[in-house]
């Protein structure tokens, strides 16, 4: 056994399926918002993680645990840096990288404007192909190491994402995006054609490697009853697959969607009709759901996808936390980037937002809540817990390892903190891309490939 110190990331040879990396370690092993947060959460100061064939072999504190290093397996030594289980975002649109920070006055005129005309680029096969390849890049140079996407209505959209997320051993859940109405024709599908394609979708791809399908109606509005009612019936027939989609974003949509929908109770009420709300099921946004939504998001065990960042950039409302996780009917939360309204791929900068939505809530959250839901929260709200979201013997060894002295600012006030807590709080408040110091897929070092030169996509008429 021999241990490295280089200021870069050790990178294992191709030969070896054992990693292993120490430094300090920190992961939730409860729900901080519902438990006592010291208890929700750990830190081991000088830990070890091995990792082989994948998953985490053991995890612990260095002295303990290095006796269970395989043969010839060497270890990455980060002192200083945090080791984290790699971070999850709930929700996220590949396709809308071309249109991050363009001006809007609201939701549905950024859809108009800007997310209808960039999704259209996709009917391009190479267009697709360059934006997943940038797509899965960028999350694991924030950090991220799994991710609900919505891909386009084109079926091929889908299959170059898996066909990316395969090359970096990625965990993606992913679907086709069902549209048949209130859209530009040519991103329309129809309730038969969008059926038949994402049952040849989950075929190709739910379960393969670590590829995991998600039905994806884009949102009421956009679907005819009649694609709602052929989704629930996909599902019906493919339970184990995810169903994702988005609700109560703004309330400019809200009242749009009852008009659309005047026989219906609520928002959620339409997908629950169709048999779209239950475990699995992924809603993003949910800013303007009331009391009776949310407790039957509870009692079906539907999970929301906090987007602070774009609720913000959009003005579409205040998500409430606090609310959503009420001790007497929780709802499991995740946090999402939703690019590309969102500004940054960042769940760093995600959880710095989510804490200023929640103090101009009036119900301030803490940096261990903030990072809870861009792990475990962002596991359980994707119903994976099983397997990623902590740091624990037989999950997948997916890691993220922050540096919290990265840059110049981060480590002049990191050298005031006094404790591991407080230098999370740092990072969630001035963490960026730097802050990211490795990453590791599946207990592998990722590898950046080569920028990619060329024009960046453009949307038609922009």
């Amino acid at each position: 056994m021999s241990e490295v110190d280089s200021p870069l990331p050790f990178v294992a040879p191709p030969s070896l399926t054992a990693t292993a990396v120490r430094g300090t370690l920190i992961s939730c092993r409860d729900d901080p918002f519902l438990a006592d947060p010291e208890a929700a959460f750990t830190c081991e100061p000088d830990g070890l993680v091995i990792c082989q064939d994948g998953k985490i072999l053991a995890v612990g504190a260095y002295d303990k645990v290095k006796d269970q290093l395989p043969p010839d397996c060497d270890i990455t030594n980060y002192s200083g840096c945090l080791i984290s289980p790699g971070f999850i975002d709930a929700h996220v649109h590949y396709a809308q990288i071309p249109v991050i920070g363009t001006h809007a006055e609201g939701l549905l005129d950024w859809l108009g404007k800007y997310t209808y005309p960039a999704e259209q680029e996709l009917a391009d096969e190479n267009v697709a192909a360059h934006l997943a390849a940038l797509f899965c890049d960028e999350l694991l140079r924030n950090g991220t190491t799994s991710a609900a996407v919505f891909c386009t209505v084109h079926a091929h959209s889908v299959d170059t994402l898996f066909t990316e997320a395969k090359r970096r051993n990625m965990r993606l859940i992913a679907g086709k995006v069902l549209m048949d109405r209130n859209a530009p024709h040519a991103i329309c599908d129809t309730a038969k054609s969008g059926y038949d394609e994402s049952k040849a979708l989950i075929d190709r791809w739910h379960g393969r490697g670590r590829a995991l399908y998600a039905i994806t109606p884009r949102f009421a509005g956009t679907s005819t009853p009649e694609q709602l009612e052929m989704a629930g019936a996909l599902w019906k027939e493919h339970p184990d697959v995810f169903m994702q989609t988005h609700i109560a974003e703004s309330r400019d949509e809200v009242a749009w969607v009852r008009q659309l929908y005047p026989d219906h109770d609520s928002y959620l009420d339409i997908y629950d009709r169709y048999g779209l709300i239950g475990r699995r099921t992924l809603l993003a946004h949910g800013v303007h759901l009331g009391e009776t939504e949310l407790y039957r998001c509870h009692k079906a065990g539907a999970a929301l996808a906090h987007c602070p960042s774009s609720n913000l950039f959009l003005g579409s409302g205040l998500f409430r936390l606090r609310n959503a996780k009420h001790v007497q009917r929780p709802v499991e939360v995740g946090l999402g980037s939703d690019i590309g309204a969102g500004t940054s791929f960042s769940l760093l900068a995600a959880m710095g937002e989510a804490y200023k939505v929640a103090q101009l809530n009036r119900a301030a959250i803490s940096a261990i809540e903030a990072f809870f839901l861009a792990t475990l929260g962002g596991a359980r709200a994707l119903a994976l817990d099983d397997r990623i979201g902590m740091l624990q013997p037989g999950h997948e060894a997916d890691l993220v390892v922050l540096d919290p002295h990265a840059t110049p600012l981060l480590a002049a006030r990191n050298r005031q903190t006094e404790s591991v807590r407080d230098t999370l709080s740092v990072l969630m408040t001035l963490g960026d891309p730097r802050a990211v110091r490795a990453t590791y897929v599946a207990g592998r070092l990722h590898r950046l490939t080569p920028a990619r030169r060329g024009r960046m996509v453009r949307p038609r008429g922009q």
